[in-house]
């Protein structure tokens, strides 16, 4: 017999809930902790994972309207497509300039108007910056700590002169 996901009774019945953004199959009294999740039975769609616009339903994570055209064959642009990384050695970028500034940690912690111990956090690597600390780091130490602003993504488009494969990109841990 089916356990409920939430308290471990035994129910044959069980309803499919969302709770804190988590999909459980529930029991009844346990379903009050979220909201039911439609079944896709009811829906056109032919795929449970299906990216297109076609059934109707506007799914809770996404906003706004979907333009899919269809005829240019690209994707549609997101939110992740302004965005920088953080580059992945932001931890020595930050201590090395600290160092050459010759600012001790505290020093640098006081210009910023920040805790000492975030900036001890951050030359460690234990925590990333959010985005008004790093750009107060790359303004008070002159620094680039994001990666990305460089990168072109028509590099990765299949159309390109080489014909690259992902063997040419990935390196083997044997």
């Amino acid at each position: 017999m089916p356990q409920c996901e939430m308290c471990g009774a035994d129910n044959s019945s069980l309803t499919k809930t969302k709770v804190e953004g988590a999909t459980l199959e529930l029991c009844d009294s346990c379903t009050d902790f979220g909201t039911e999740v439609k079944t896709e039975s009811d829906s056109t769609a032919s795929s449970k994972y299906s990216t297109s616009s076609s059934s109707g339903k506007n799914s809770g994570g996404s906003s706004g309207s979907s333009t899919s055209g269809g005829s240019d064959g690209g994707r549609a642009p997101d939110m992740f497509d302004d965005m920088d990384t953080l580059a992945t050695d932001y931890d020595s970028r930050i201590r090395k300039a600290r160092e050459a500034t010759e600012f001790t940690q505290e020093e640098l912690a006081d210009r910023l108007n920040e805790k000492a111990s975030l900036i001890r956090k951050l030359e460690r690597g234990d925590v990333l910056p959010d985005d008004s600390v790093q750009r107060k780091l790359e303004s008070a130490l002159e620094i680039e700590l994001s990666e990305g602003a460089d990168i072109d993504d028509t590099d990765w488009s299949g159309q390109s002169e080489g014909s690259m494969t992902l063997g040419d990109v990935v390196e083997r841990k044997d």
